[in-house]
């Protein structure tokens, strides 16, 4: 089977890739480690970087602050994005500093709406939610209205003082969106000299039990799995000797397991992955266009130990791939991611 660049294709008009990378920042200890990996980020794709922060009211406050306390405030935001703006290597500009004002998430979605290229970086957890698990309200907020792609850097991932993306992995499922990430991913990659790790998890397909199953529904069972596991293997060694033959170190991962999205977790902790890269969508995404997220990608927010690049291309992008010749030329689809 062919392995041009076809199988991959991309508009041209993201081919350049992200216009620049804004790091979404607070008053945290934590805002350090949002930066480091925005210049990682940055410098691996050759693009500026902004350092954005809001300032927000008291909650509970209905009226705006005493003007030199709000003055005070805007001095001490300025001088702390100035210490982070430095850039960590000469190779890189330093960040542009940028102050808003007003609700946090709504800032930054008003910031990135009229820049739907810019890639955001944001932690987690803000400073007022560093102690819990899962994803904090702003970050939640943002996930859900920013337009562009998103760079989600779980507490323990920002402690690190300089990331270095060893070990890359993309979970792919044989959709056409799974692989919109890949050209991305291998930058990153290129960039990083890091390992590229191609991850399919095939699911245990569910049959209806209205009576304890009989030797025959496990027989069909045992052929959906093994018919799958097989078209993945191809699959998985199709997109490996692509990327190969641009020169990078790649690794194709296929598992079985009866919960698709608690496996990339555990994969992503058991090869210790630097780096996510991963479609907003997979296979579901042609089937519910009403939620900018999947089922895969939505789980790994909250459980992912390392940082998650999340990819969202728009449905201009990505339905014409289908439509075109290249579909032919790509294997069937093997389940979700």
């Amino acid at each position: 089977m062919s392995t041009s660049n076809a199988l991959f294709p991309v508009r041209a008009d993201t081919q350049a890739g992200t216009c620049h990378v804004v790091a979404c920042l607070d008053r945290s200890e934590h805002a350090a480690g949002v930066v480091s990996h925005a210049f990682a980020i940055a410098q691996a794709l050759e693009v500026p970087v902004t350092l954005l922060q809001v300032l927000e009211g008291q909650p509970g406050r209905e009226m705006r602050p005493d003007p030199i306390e709000w003055d005070l405030r805007r001095h001490e935001a300025r001088r702390l994005l100035g210490g982070l703006a430095a850039a960590p290597k000469p190779s890189t500009k330093i960040a542009e500093v940028k102050l808003a004002e007003g609700a946090t998430a709504e800032e930054i979605c008003r910031f990135t709406c009229g820049q739907p290229d810019c890639l955001l970086v944001l932690g987690t957890q803000g400073e007022n939610g560093a102690s819990q698990k899962g994803i904090g309200g702003t970050a939640h907020n943002v996930l859900d209205r920013a337009p562009g792609s998103i760079l989600l850097v779980p507490i323990a991932a920002s402690a690190a003082p300089a990331p270095s993306y060893r070990r890359i992995l993309v979970p792919v499922d044989g959709s056409t969106w799974a692989e919109s990430v890949i050209p991305l991913a291998a930058r990153l990659a290129k960039s990083a000299q890091a390992e590229l790790i191609l991850a399919h998890v095939v699911p245990t397909p569910e049959l209806t039990e209205t009576r304890p199953l009989e030797p025959r529904d496990l027989e069909l069972q045992r052929h959906v799995v093994e018919r799958n596991e097989a078209t993945a293997r191809a699959y998985l060694d199709h997109v490996r000797t692509y990327v190969a033959a641009m020169g990078l170190t790649v690794r194709a991962i296929s598992m079985r397991s009866e919960d698709v999205r608690a496996a990339l977790a555990g994969l992503i902790r058991a090869e210790a992955a630097d780096l996510v890269v991963l479609s907003a969508r997979g296979h579901g995404g042609r089937h519910h266009m009403d939620v900018p997220y999947g089922s895969v990608a939505a789980y790994l927010m909250t459980h992912s130990p390392a940082p998650m690049l999340i990819v969202r291309p728009s449905v201009t992008s990505v339905e014409p791939m289908v439509l075109t010749k290249v579909q032919n030329a790509r294997l069937p689809a093997v389940g979700p991611v």
